[in-house]
């Protein structure tokens, strides 16, 4: 179960990303990989918020290093 738990905070993590460059560049990555429009207008209320959980997604990667009592017991 631990891969599962895993392969859910990489998802997190690229979807974070996502949004941070939708924040900071109005730019989508996921559309410009799949296609359809990759520029989003956005309020500028929410580019903020965009970029705050963008930039949660970076501090999340350090997850991937830290032993996690939660996976340790779901073993």
């Amino acid at each position: 179960m631990e891969w599962l738990s895993r392969l859910a905070l990489a998802l997190i993590i690229i979807g974070a990303l996502n949004w941070l460059l939708v924040g900071l560049f109005e730019w989508d990555l996921v559309t410009a990989l799949f296609g359809g429009d990759v520029l989003r207008s956005s309020s500028g209320l929410s580019r903020v918020i965009y970029t705050i959980v963008g930039l949660a997604g970076i501090y999340a990667i350090s997850f991937f290093f830290k032993e996690n009592a939660v996976v340790k017991n779901d073993k």
